[in-house]
Order: C-alpha cells, then structure tokens, then sequence
C-alpha cells in the first residue's frame, strides 16, 4: 500500500505583508482583461470547493449563500463556485444546473457573491460531469447478488477446486455463488476477472473506456449539448463566466487522460484525447457568445503511471488557448487510479493516493513541503502558450499562501492569476487584508488538510482554525451538535476604512 514520503514538518514560509501604498503598486492587486472583455479587478483567485451545503435535490440553500457570500466579503478577483453538475439526476447535496429550475437559485447566489463584494468580485460557475462510482461492497453481497455468474468463472472455479461439474451450465447457479464464497481472497482473485475484483475491492467504477456500454459510447453526441445547456443557464442566472472541469477524476478529464484508448476518433493520441474537449468547448462558445467567458481547468501532471505529464498538458493548453479559451487554470492529480482502498460501504476517494498527496499535500510533507510544489510545472506550461504568441491567462495554484510567493510567482511570468483554496478558506479576508496594508492580520493556513478530510467524509467543510471560534455568539450558524462553524469568524475593519 502506498503511504507518504518520510515526514518532514514544515514551517509556514516566511512572509513580507506590503504598506497599503506598497499593495497599491503590486502586481498581485493590478487589474486583468479578459479576452471575453470582462476585466478583473485583481490578480486573486478563489477555485472551487465542494462546501457540501446544497440540497440532496442540487438547489442553493441558505447555507451555500452564506458560505460563498462569505468569501465575497474578502473581494477576491475571481471567485469559482463549487462543481456543479450538468445533468439533471442525483448527485447529493451538489449544485447542479441541467434544468431551469435551478435558475433562480443560482441567480440569488451571483446577487449575493456582487452584492457582499461591493461588484468588485467576479463570479464564475464551475460545471462538472462525472460517471457512475458505486461504494466498496460486502464481500458476501457481490458474489451473492452483484456478481453476474459467467462460464468463464463455473470454468476457473472448477479447475481452483477440482470439480468439473461445476462446468456443467445446469449445476445450481446458488451453488457456485456459495463455492465462491468459501474461496480465499487468493484463490477468489485467481477467479474473478481484474474489472470483476477492483468492484469487489474498490466499488464499481465506470470509464470513458467501457464503450460496450451504450451511454458511455454515446458519450461524445451528449455531452457538448449538456455543458452548452448548463452554460447557457450560468449566463441566465447572471454568472460573469463558467469554467470547464477538465481535471481530475472526471469526465473531461479522463478523455484528455492517456489511458483513453478509445478506438471511435476520441482517444489515442493527443489529438484525438483533445477532440471532445474540444467540441465541448466551441457548443459552449455557440451557446454564450464571445462576450461571455468560458475558460477550463485541466490538470498540469496525472501524476498516476501511464497518464499525462507536463508536455501533454501543455500540448492541451496550446489547443484551447488557439480555440478561444478565455483563461487556463492549472491543477495537479487527484485520480481514482491510485486512490487507496476505501472501507465497506464507503466509495473510492481519488485524493487519497499520490496522485492526490501531489494535488493536497500537508505542512507534514516530503522534503519539497507543500509550498507551490506544483508551480515549476504550470510555469513550463505559461511559457509554452507564451512562445506560440497567445496571451491567454494561466491561473496557478498549490499552496500559495503568502504576499511574497505570489508577487514572486508573477514577477517571474510564472503564472498571471494566483488560485488559493486552502488559504482563502482559512481566511477569506487574506486577499483584502494584504491589499489593505493589513496583511499582518491574515489567519495562516496550516497545511493539516483538516477540510479535505470534511469533503472526503461529505461533510460540510469548514477550518480547523476557525470552526471551534466564537460558537455562542449571536447568529453564528454551527453544525454537529454545535461543535463546528459553518461559515468562517467575520473581521471587522478599523473605523473609516474602505475596500
């Protein structure tokens, strides 16, 4: 089994919060202009996080407003909210947007993120597909009830146990299910087909691969009036952008990813890995015109064996910046591929294995630590797009947490955005309180992936720094019996000062 590198704990990196006047100057609070025509006001980035506050139905709840209105208070440039799905079925309590009637909820969402802003934060939707991942059955149910019973396994079984009756077709199929039962987990894996023991051990998982299947073959005719629907309904609802989800353990990504060898024109080489991407892209475009902007996420390195590297990503990138994509923003692994076993009735987590030590790693992290780990390799990517002659944004991100390593990242024409999840979270109000000379105030993220292993167990996510704050004060919406905050500790600003 896979464990971590050899421990090392890190210290937070040293930062150097600028005067007021100092930020007034700086790179990282200058303005940015789309191609789409829409400009931020700053170089902040917030992506998106799964809070888990939506409906079992997908609809905005009291709670998903408060938590992304709470960032809004922090006037970020840009502020993504959560994956949101594009289909209209059961996802849990995930936004969603594959039907109108998801449109008002949504529009209140974007009035609120404007409105706690002051309009100077922009507002994009990201929308996600994924395929079906069942939970790590019961050993006694999957070859009671799951396991459909072929030749091929009467023919194993009978040579593991000696028997050849059990070839027989007419030998009670109740039977054979019980002989496999009664097998060892050695001699049940020398029976059961690779796919057929990564259900029993893992869940079952679907792949772009499966084209035996009707809806995964039909992939490619559904999906680019899917994401064109729901971008649509972001620009009805008000969003001022969407954002692909081309990157980890999804859809778009697996498409992209060079374990597609889909044999129709949509997998096998890079370019035809890119197709569909692709075409999703330009339904989009049609769907929203030019003036709206449409950018994606995609993943810099799978990190998993026989995936993409930084080349193939910057092959990609180059693909969608000559497409028209109004922004390019970079993550790192997070695959189901090398995830860690889960527990019985619990499902497959992709960010539990390297590929996802290298998406989250913790303050408690290998000699490299945690801190813009990923950044040399979204640079190599900026400067491939850049030597092809196209302008498009690149938004980096991986445990940027201070003022100095993101001047630094944009004095060196590494990135043009700066993307911080872990940090924002910790404290919404960072970007604006650097931006105010204030920058001495800023809660530190403390790299314990205390909130991951929230969104791992589907719980509302929230801070270890923050959520045991405060918990009796008035109005302060708490969950677990209390025990945790859901939005984070509001900072008040000295007399007289304005954002």
């Amino acid at each position: 089994m896979w464990k971590p590198p050899e421990r090392l704990r890190h210290a937070l990196p040293r930062d150097e919060p600028p005067t007021a006047d100092e930020a007034a100057r700086a790179r990282l609070f200058s303005p940015l202009r789309l191609a789409s025509g829409l400009e931020l006001a700053e170089r902040s980035w917030v992506p998106a996080m799964v809070p888990w506050r939506a409906t079992e139905d997908g609809l905005v709840t009291q709670e998903v407003l408060d938590w992304y209105g709470r960032f809004a208070d922090g006037q970020p440039g840009a502020l993504v909210v959560e994956a949101t799905g594009i289909r209209d079925v059961p996802s849990g309590p995930l936004l969603r947007a594959g039907h109108d009637r998801f449109i008002p909820g949504l529009k209140e969402l974007v009035r609120t993120v404007h409105a706690r802003s002051g309009g100077r934060t922009r507002v994009f939707l990201q929308l996600i597909d994924f395929l079906r991942i069942r939970r790590r059955p019961p050993r006694d149910r999957f070859l009671r009830q799951f396991l459909e019973v072929t030749g091929a396994h009467r023919a194993a079984l009978a040579e593991a146990l000696g028997e050849p009756g059990l070839l027989d077709a007419r030998a009670p199929e109740l039977e054979v299910r019980e002989r496999l039962l009664a097998l060892d987990d050695d001699r049940l894996a020398a029976v059961l087909a690779p796919r057929e023991l990564e259900a029993l051990r893992f869940g079952e998982r679907e792949r772009v691969t499966d084209v035996a299947l009707p809806h995964i073959r039909d992939l490619p005719r559904a999906l680019p009036g899917l994401f064109a629907d729901a971008a649509a309904r972001a620009r009805e609802a008000g969003f001022d952008g969407v954002e692909l989800h081309y990157a980890h353990a999804y859809t778009m990504a697996s498409f992209l990813s060079a374990l597609n060898t889909r044999a129709d024109g949509y997998g096998g080489d890079r370019e035809r890995r890119a197709r569909l991407p692709l075409e999703v892209y330009a339904a989009v475009r049609a769907a929203v015109s030019a003036r709206f902007t449409v950018g994606c996420r995609f993943l810099c390195d799978d990190v998993i064996a026989g995936g993409n590297r930084v080349d193939d990503a910057a092959f990609f990138a180059l693909a969608f910046a000559r497409a028209g994509m109004d922004f390019l923003s970079l993550s790192t692994g997070g695959k189901f591929e090398d995830a860690k076993q889960p527990k019985v009735g619990e499902a497959a987590y992709p960010y539990t294995g390297p590929s996802g030590y290298e998406c989250m790693p913790t303050a408690l992290s290998d000699a490299v630590g945690p801190f813009g780990r990923q950044i040399p390799k979204q640079a190599q990517i900026r400067r491939a797009v850049r030597e092809a002659g196209l302008e498009t944004p690149v938004v980096v991100a991986g445990g940027i947490c201070t003022f100095a390593q993101a001047e630094a990242i944009l004095a060196r024409g590494e990135g043009d955005l700066i993307g911080a999840a872990r940090q924002t979270l910790a404290d919404p109000d960072w970007f604006l309180k650097v931006r105010l000379g204030r920058g001495g105030e800023v809660r530190r993220c403390i790299y314990s992936n205390y909130c991951e292993a929230l969104d791992q167990r589907h719980r509302p996510v929230t801070c270890q720094l923050w959520d045991r704050e405060g918990l009796d004060e008035p109005g302060v919406a708490t969950t677990d019996g209390g025990r945790r905050r859901l939005t984070a500790p509001r900072w008040g600003r000295g007399a007289g000062e304005r954002a």
